[in-house]
């Protein structure tokens, strides 16, 4: 089936920010091919995230060489082990890069146990307090870790100048309400729009929308209609959609909000 049977790519006449994809993990087209398809149906900016030592480099290169991209530096809970001194300088050190907008991808991740939770929690402490130091918000994955995670932000966020999102958010009621209160945003992807994500479209319909943030995760996590093929950034509008659906606001709403909490969150509100 064709992308264009499966329907067009709405174009909302509003600027859109994508929060989180992976630009050097997608293959399908050419990165530049890539940002400006996202570009023609109204993403203004693009901000890939780094997950290891060996790619952090890589997303700061990609953010240099694009006006409209920005990079964050991090190590995922999967490669916590690999995070090391070396790492932590390379963090410190290119921080204070105008194109870096974030630390992350940080966080704990029990459901797939890569490495041991212990070193996860280590780590993840220890990328907070570099975000604290440099003044930065983060990007934060937590899966199947919600009690750790909130035990480690009721520790850590009332120290943040600038807070960040959890993103990919699929987690429970409880880490939902309690990141809110500490000042985060949750990140809101594909997953919205799967059949079986009740408990994704529960947190969106009880989460203020000044703390909701678009990102695709890409090159996973595509949205319906376009399941099966690689995820891009400018498929953001059928997330926007369904969060409207879910909210019941006008997805122009949602467009507005959406881009106004990004700009706070990482672009100091402009």
């Amino acid at each position: 089936m064709s992308k264009k049977k499966r329907r067009d790519i709405p174009h909302y006449s509003l600027p859109i920010i994508e929060t989180h994809f992976h630009l050097d993990y997608l293959k399908e087209d050419p990165a530049e091919d890539i940002l400006a398809q996202a570009r023609a149906i109204g993403v203004e900016r693009f901000m890939t995230i780094s997950v290891e030592p060996d790619n952090m480099p890589t997303a700061l290169s990609l953010a240099q060489q694009h006006d409209d991209v920005y990079a964050t530096l991090g190590v995922h809970p999967h490669e916590a082990a690999k995070y090391d001194d070396a790492c932590e300088a390379y963090i410190l050190t290119h921080a204070i890069h105008d194109k870096v907008v974030a630390v992350g991808e940080i966080g704990l991740d029990y459901y797939y146990d890569h490495c041991d939770r212990q070193v996860q929690r280590q780590h993840f402490a220890r990328q907070l307090e570099l975000a604290i130091e440099c003044q930065l918000p983060v990007v934060i994955h937590t899966r199947d870790a919600d009690d750790d995670t909130i035990a480690i932000l009721n520790e850590y966020a009332p120290q943040m100048a600038n807070k960040g999102v959890i993103h990919s958010f699929t987690s429970g009621i409880e880490l939902a309400q309690r990141a809110v209160e500490l000042g985060f945003c949750l990140g809101i992807n594909g997953i919205v729009t799967f059949n079986r994500a009740d408990n994704v479209r529960e947190v969106v319909a009880a989460t203020p929308i000044d703390h909701l943030l678009l990102e695709t995760d890409a090159p996973f996590l595509t949205p319906i209609p376009f399941r099966g093929i690689e995820n891009a950034p400018k498929y953001l509008p059928f997330v926007a959609e369904k969060i409207a659906e879910v909210k019941e606001l006008s997805v122009e709403q949602v467009l507005q909000a959406t881009y106004q909490n990004s700009l706070r969150t990482f672009f100091n509100g402009v």
